[in-house]
Formats: C-alpha cells, sequence, structure tokens
C-alpha cells in the first residue's frame, strides 16, 4: 500500500480540530485530489482539499461546534470551506453526477469513494489519503500515471469533455504545470471537441490560459494546442511559438519570475490594439489590458531602459527587455526590480520665476524640460534641473 506522510497535513495549525470534527479517524474525511498528487510527486504541497462522507449541513454543524469558522462555498454541489488560521480549505461530500448540462451538474451525494473518483477529471487529480495513516486509495492508475508521467482522463476521454468542456484547457494546463505528458486518446479527444471552448465564459479561459502560462516551461504543452488547433477558436492570433521559447529561454538566462501577460504576448503580434482587443475579449483588468499593450508596443529598449520604465511602468520595461532578448536583461532587471519612479525636481513655478510668462506655454516647457531631465538620466539634484529648465527657456 502506497502511504503519504501525513505530517504534510497534520503538521498546519487548527488540523487536529478540523479532523476530530469531520471523524477522520473514522475514514469518514480523506485528503483528495492536488495535495495527494504533489505529496506523491515530492513538491510542496500548498492547497489542501477534503472528500467526507458527511452531508454538508452535517460537516458545517460540526464544525462550528468546535469553533471553526465555516463557509458555505457551494452546499448545493456538496462544498464547504473552513478556515484555520486565516487559510481556506475545501470540503466536499462525497458525490456524483445525476445529470450535467455543461459546466453545471445536479449531483447526488453518497458514501462511495470509488464513485466520487470517478466522476473527477484526470487519474492524478482522483486519488484520496486518509487522513491520519496517509494510506493512499487508487482506483483509476494514477499512481502508475505518475509514474508514467502521464495526464490521462477517467473514462473516455470526449464523454467527460462533453460533461465539461473546461477539462480541454485543463488537460494541457495540468500537462504544462506537472512537466507531463499528454494521453493520446485525451489529445485526440481535445482537438476533435476544441469548438466546445467557445461554449466557456471568457473568465474561465483567461484563468486557465494564465495558469498554463505561468508553468515552469509552457512551450511543450502550447505546442500541442498549436498543433492541434486547440486555440485557434478562443485565441487565433497567438501563433508565435519559437518567440515564446526564446522568450522562455531568457526569463532562465536573467533568472527572471515568469509572468503569464508577458508570455502572452510572446505568442502575439506586436500590435497594441490587438492588445486592447485581447483586453475586452478576456476580460482583463486595466492594469493587465496595460501591461499587454506594452508588451505588444513594438520597438527597441531604449539605451537606458529606466526612460521606458518611467513612461509605461518597471513592469513594461522588464517585459520588453525579455521579449526583445537583449543580453542586457540580466544586469538591468533587479535594478528596475526596485526602481522607484521619480519626480521631476521642478515645476511650472520654478519656470515662471526664471522669467515664462503665465500661460498655456508653461506646461509645454515643462515637458520638454521633463523630457531633457529623463535624457540626462533623472538627476535628483534640484539645481542640476533648474540648469536644464534655464538651457530650454534659452532655446527659441
Amino acid at each position: 500500500m502506497t502511504r503519504l506522510d501525513p505530517a504534510l497535513w497534520l503538521d498546519r495549525p487548527g488540523m487536529g480540530k478540523l479532523f476530530d470534527a469531520l471523524e477522520a479517524a473514522a475514514d469518514a474525511t480523506r485528503v483528495v485530489g492536488g495535495a495527494v498528487r504533489d505529496g506523491l510527486l515530492g513538491r510542496p504541497v500548498a492547497d489542501v482539499d477534503f472528500a467526507t462522507r458527511l452531508r454538508p449541513d452535517d460537516a458545517s454543524a460540526r464544525l462550528r461546534r468546535a469553533g471553526i469558522k465555516v463557509v458555505p462555498t457551494g452546499l448545493s454541489h456538496g462544498t464547504i470551506t473552513a478556515v484555520l488560521a486565516g487559510r481556506p480549505y475545501q470540503i466536499t461530500t462525497l458525490r456524483i453526477d445525476a445529470e450535467t448540462f455543461g459546466r453545471h451538474a445536479r449531483v447526488v451525494f453518497t458514501d462511495d469513494w470509488q464513485a466520487d473518483a470517478a466522476r473527477r477529471d484526470f487519474t492524478v487529480n482522483a486519488m484520496f489519503a486518509r487522513a491520519l495513516g496517509g494510506e493512499v486509495s487508487d482506483f483509476y492508475g494514477g499512481l502508475e500515471d505518475l509514474r508514467r508521467r502521464i495526464v490521462r482522463f477517467i473514462g473516455e476521454p470526449e464523454a467527460r469533455i462533453a460533461e465539461d468542456s473546461l477539462r480541454i484547457l485543463r488537460f494541457f494546463r495540468f500537462a504544462a504545470q506537472l512537466d507531463f505528458g499528454m494521453d493520446p486518446a485525451g489529445l485526440k479527444a481535445c482537438a476533435a471537441r476544441a469548438r466546445d471552448l467557445l461554449s466557456l465564459s471568457r473568465e474561465r479561459i483567461r484563468e486557465e490560459l494564465l495558469k498554463l502560462l505561468s508553468a515552469r516551461d509552457p512551450v511543450p504543452a502550447t505546442q500541442a494546442m498549436l498543433a492541434h488547433g486547440i486555440l485557434t477558436p478562443i485565441l487565433p492570433e497567438a501563433t508565435d511559438l519559437p518567440r515564446l521559447a526564446r522568450l522562455v529561454a531568457a526569463e532562465a538566462r536573467a533568472e527572471a519570475a515568469p509572468h503569464p501577460l508577458r508570455r502572452l504576448a510572446a505568442l502575439l503580434p506586436e500590435d497594441p490594439a490587438l492588445a486592447r482587443a485581447l483586453g475586452s475579449r478576456l476580460r482583463l483588468s486595466r492594469k493587465d489590458s496595460a501591461r499587454l499593450e506594452a508588451a505588444l508596443t513594438a520597438g527597441p529598449v531604449p539605451r537606458d531602459p529606466r526612460v521606458l520604465a518611467y513612461a509605461r511602468g518597471a513592469e513594461a520595461a522588464i517585459d520588453r527587455l525579455l521579449l526583445t532578448d537583449d543580453p542586457r536583461a540580466p544586469a538591468w532587471l533587479p535594478r528596475l526590480a526596485d526602481w522607484k519612479r521619480p519626480q521631476l525636481p521642478v515645476s511650472g513655478r520654478d519656470l515662471i520665476a526664471l522669467g515664462l510668462a503665465p500661460g498655456p506655454e508653461v506646461s509645454r516647457r515643462l515637458k520638454a524640460v521633463e523630457a531633457r531631465w529623463v535624457a540626462a538620466g533623472f538627476p535628483e539634484d534640484r539645481e542640476a534641473a533648474l540648469a536644464l529648465a534655464r538651457t530650454e527657456l534659452e532655446t527659441a
């Protein structure tokens, strides 16, 4: 019997109290999904989710009696969230899907661990571990697929995709995040049903794509998506795989943290208008849309990258250094990471004091002084800035 060290979750604050409330000693509650998978892979275990035989109302009442805060996350689907020391833990009653309606389902609660595992997406995500002993339950070959390093659907892939088309994107996302290969049958089914992605909300598409692009190396999974037409229905402009590969290599050389928007930009043509359109299509925030637009604005990075950072922000300068595979990136990235946008040490009042007549000309000349100050390397000394102002005012 394969066993995980239960210290992976037992050492967390309040966990003993939670397990007492949910009868973990009697095997009413087990750890499930990503925590089991990552623990078996020897990876850090971040989120810990639980499956339980207890019904949602019963589990909620038990937790509250134990003094644990409970949030009714999705009672109709059997999910509640316990909050321990400020951290959320999802607890879901064992269930089967009686009917499915796209991403939604009418569920029936059950006591059968295997029946619950059968409704999950991939074999590597469908394993349970005893909460106190760590013994692993694997009904669909997840352990073998971890050994083979492959993502595989539970059951017939096309049928599982028909139940929930988001599983197409999750298939590639888990392959990227785990650095696994993809089961050929699953890949074929994803290609056959790629247009099903059009039924998904833009927010769901954005979330999965950005998670995929956040992986250490998203190139193999993205290559498979492009080769099988997965992105065509939802992001047909994203085709530049070689540029993405160059960016990933540039990030590694510069020891730069990957960013999914930068990597999305690498796949796209350099067109600020396209960035604005995608911002709307993917429901990006204003900040993220602006970052994507800056990344897709063509042109070399200035001799002093702070000039670009001053105009568009430090993130924009970092993105462009990496997207253009600029050899200066390793030296400049640490400086830009801590860079604070300086303030011009002179104002319109100073220009008036130097003899410029009040009026609209003050604003225009102040911008010209600012341009000189930026070109001079942002001197902090006020006298140096005033000297630049005098030079500007002396020009006709």
